[in-house]
């Protein structure tokens, strides 16, 4: 019964990740086409090798830890305090607070990077005024701020995503549970380290590992709102392996480095589940 759905994820996961894998044992310049050869693994030596792909890999560590640690602790704030119990306006809050996994990736780009213009951007003119910068400045043209402004964007977009998660976690826990844990004199800080987190460790560990690959597989804001730069500042694997492939038109280092990012992600996943779930195993 499952042989169907078995063969259409072989169909368009393993194929393309073959082909992927052939691309990155070849020079494959589209703008050379007779060129096109058979190199084996020179293209991985010229990634140990390569300067850029070490900044893109420290920048996707930072990109991607610092936007799932912000996306997850501000979405977990926020499921809990959506479901703290009937309030007014409940259903306008959840509205609000969902509406920007609602809002297409491009949109968001353009929007922030509108935001953060030094002339007559708001983000820009609100930390001037609280003398945080000393005057209008770009902050996505500087390379000390241009990552940590668009991991701001990534965190605005994200944190409905675990905000939903986490909320549908806390209202399938059986209320059952909270009325024993109350009954044996469990305080509400016992009970949501004993009943709550123990709960909800499923739907943590899951949306905290798709997070986790959808954030570094992610390219658009940083695209959108930087192109990668300054000077690489905001260059990571997924914008890299983007710029190389579809500006570069190197179609054969672009495959080694999106063979590169598969095998950290799933090192990654493997590890994280293996963690997660170390308990239930």
């Amino acid at each position: 019964m499952l042989s169907p759905a078995y063969a259409f994820i072989l169909l368009i996961m393993a194929v393309p990740l073959v082909i992927a894998f052939g691309y990155s044992l070849q020079y494959y310049v589209v703008v050379d086409p007779f060129g096109r050869r058979f190199v084996g693994l020179d293209n991985y030596l010229r990634l140990l090798q390569d300067p850029v792909f070490k900044v893109a890999l420290r920048n996707t560590a930072v990109w991607t830890l610092t936007s799932l640690v912000l996306q997850f602790v501000l979405g977990f704030t926020l499921a809990m305090l959506l479901n703290a119990g009937p309030f007014r306006l409940k259903g306008l809050y959840q509205s609000v607070v969902f509406l920007p996994w609602a809002v297409p990736a491009f949109l968001i780009g353009l929007v922030w990077k509108w935001m953060y213009n030094a002339e007559f951007g708001v983000v820009t003119d609100l930390l001037a005024r609280a003398q945080l910068l000393e005057g209008p400045v770009g902050l996505l043209s500087r390379p000390d701020t241009a990552l940590f402004a668009v991991v701001a964007a990534n965190v605005w977009f994200g944190i409905p995503f675990f905000a939903i998660m986490i909320l549908a976690g806390l209202q399938a826990i059986p209320p059952e549970l909270y009325e024993a844990a109350a009954i044996d004199g469990a305080s509400d800080v016992r009970q949501f380290w004993s009943v709550t987190l123990p709960m909800l460790r499923p739907a943590i560990v899951v949306s905290l590992l798709l997070r986790t690959i959808w954030i570094a597989n992610f390219p658009d804001l940083i695209y959108l709102m930087t192109g990668g730069g300054p000077a690489n500042a905001s260059q990571t694997l997924a914008t890299y392996i983007f710029t190389t492939t579809y500006e570069g038109l190197d179609f054969g280092y672009g495959a080694t480095l999106s063979v590169a990012l598969c095998v950290i992600l799933t090192l990654y996943t493997f590890v994280a589940l293996k963690v997660g779930f170390a308990r239930e195993s």
